[in-house]
């Protein structure tokens, strides 16, 4: 019993500081520079501390059921600062915090994964593969041409939709070129990208309740993303042999 105390204490998460949650606010209100260089050490201790904390707590969850997914805290959250180059939108912070986890032995961003954020306003659990390069979608497409009746199993299990409801991701008018139009799995070959993802009620950010609603539907998602990482993570053990990288998740978000 006592070593079983001592593990929950270790991957154990308190919850988000409700000062966390009202920097974000703030932050929606006046995301601007000059606001938020006073207050960096605010976001530094209420937000990013407690977001290092969640990633290696769950870190130490998915040891257990995803132990290829598991990222360095640094590496897995993303940074505050909004790409504006290209966008009208020029504020220059984001208003939640974000963490992704890619599976080892892939580029990142390259294949499936898993991915999170925390706001003022809302919760996103999500995984799978968002924008893969020319090469990965083919050959995400190629094995599902051959696996889609196993695939179909997985993402209609109870557990994955009771989670994270149904299969999304933008989709292709017509079967793509190269499979033919009756093919048993053309619905399935029409996607672009292959995603699963749900919001949560944000009053869960300042709560312990929060890791294991992140955790319970990153386990959900396991067999989901497996399938989808097999064809590329069987050529990147391949001399020489790679994909082209896709952006990140969160990149258009």
């Amino acid at each position: 019993m006592a070593g079983q105390a001592s593990r929950m204490v270790r991957t154990g998460f308190p919850g988000f500081p409700a000062a966390g949650m009202q920097f974000f606010r703030s932050l929606a209100r006046n995301n601007r520079r000059e606001w938020f260089q006073p207050r960096k050490q605010i976001y530094d201790e209420q937000v990013k501390a407690p977001m290092m904390e969640l990633v290696t707590a769950l870190n130490a969850e998915m040891m257990r059921f995803a132990p290829n997914y598991v990222a360095e805290p640094a590496k897995a959250i993303y940074r505050l600062y909004r790409d504006t180059r290209f966008s009208k939108d020029k504020t220059p912070y984001k208003t939640h915090i974000a963490a992704i986890f890619p599976r080892r032995g892939l580029v990142k961003h390259e294949g499936a994964g898993l991915y999170f954020s925390v706001s003022a306003k809302e919760i996103e659990v999500a995984g799978g593969v968002y924008m893969p390069g020319p090469d990965a979608l083919l050959a995400i497409r190629t094995h599902l041409a051959e696996r889609h009746e196993e695939f179909t199993r997985v993402i209609e299990t109870r557990k994955l939709r009771a989670l994270m409801g149904n299969l999304q991701g933008e989709q292709l008018s017509r079967i793509p070129k190269g499979f033919p139009c009756d093919h048993p799995a053309a619905d399935l070959l029409r996607y672009k990208q292959w995603l699963f993802y749900v919001m949560l009620d944000p009053a869960l950010a300042t709560t312990p309740k929060l890791l294991a609603e992140i955790r319970k539907r990153f386990e959900a998602m396991m067999p989901f993303l497996e399938l989808l990482n097999e064809p590329l993570v069987r050529a990147a053990k391949r001399p020489k042999i790679g994909f082209e990288s896709g952006p990140a998740y969160n990149d258009f978000r």
